[in-house]
């Protein structure tokens, strides 16, 4: 029987109540995590990490004297995966979500936890630490949307792009296509449905199988086509239509 270091984790999360819940649940669905240390707000955890150096962090967005964000940033000498825990903030969750991030909502659902550590096992097995605290943080501070990164799930891993650069995606089954502005394409393993709901405008939706940004749009014709700066024309369907041109009003 193959047997595997533990996960040294550190759970930062302002409520007594919540941590001792979050640490049960460890403790009976996922024994591969071993907590080491504990944090109520920022200013205990900045320290605690730098000194414990933890592969794994389980973080609360909104502590008090700042939030994961400041944590991350504070932090962004080390090294470790990164699990979410929050209960709201829609621009929080998209800002996790385009850097590919984990995370759990409050109440945490023990399903949805074992999946998030069962990712982040895998992860450090196979030594694919990816830096996407360091994306997360910029994101965050970044104020023009279209300057944020987004990261990709691939076959091969990860890539790191930056959202301007992105002219168009395609569905493609399970998969999505995206069209970049020096010509060249990535096949991403995520269904269109997720990009329709973590890119900000520019992008938009314009066909069940189609987003496009909008910066990308060289010419529209009433016949409902639109040609972008690469030369695709993309139709436009019905069901869009309206959404599409009341952006160029």
């Amino acid at each position: 029987m193959m047997t595997f270091q533990k996960i040294k984790s550190v759970i930062v999360e302002d409520e007594l109540a919540a941590r001792e819940v979050l640490k049960n649940y460890l403790s009976k669905y996922c024994p591969q995590v071993e907590v080491i240390g504990e944090a109520q707000n920022i200013k205990e955890a900045v320290p605690l990490l730098h000194e414990l150096q933890p592969q794994l962090v389980f973080l609360d967005v909104e502590m008090p004297f700042g939030n994961a964000f400041d944590v991350l940033e504070a932090c962004k000498d080390l090294h470790f995966e990164t699990i979410f825990v929050t209960a709201f903030s829609e621009y929080s969750l998209k800002a996790l979500n385009q850097s590919a991030a984990y995370y759990l909502l409050k109440p945490i659902s023990i399903e949805e936890l074992i999946v998030a550590v069962n990712k982040v096992q895998h992860q450090i097995m196979n030594h694919e630490i990816f830096n996407r605290n360091k994306i997360i943080v910029e994101n965050f501070h970044e104020t023009k949307p279209e300057k944020q990164q987004v990261i990709l799930p691939t076959l091969e891993g990860f890539e790191v792009v930056k959202m301007e650069k992105i002219v168009r995606l395609k569905g493609n089954g399970n998969f999505t296509d995206l069209y970049l502005n020096d010509g060249s394409k990535k096949m991403v393993c995520r269904f269109l449905k997720h990009f329709s709901e973590i890119l900000p405008l520019p992008f938009i939706r314009v066909h069940k199988s189609h987003i496009i940004n909008m910066n990308c749009v060289k010419s529209y014709n009433k016949g409902g086509i639109i040609t972008l700066n690469d030369g695709a024309e993309i139709e436009v369907s019905p069901t869009y239509k309206e959404d599409f041109l009341k952006n160029f009003k």
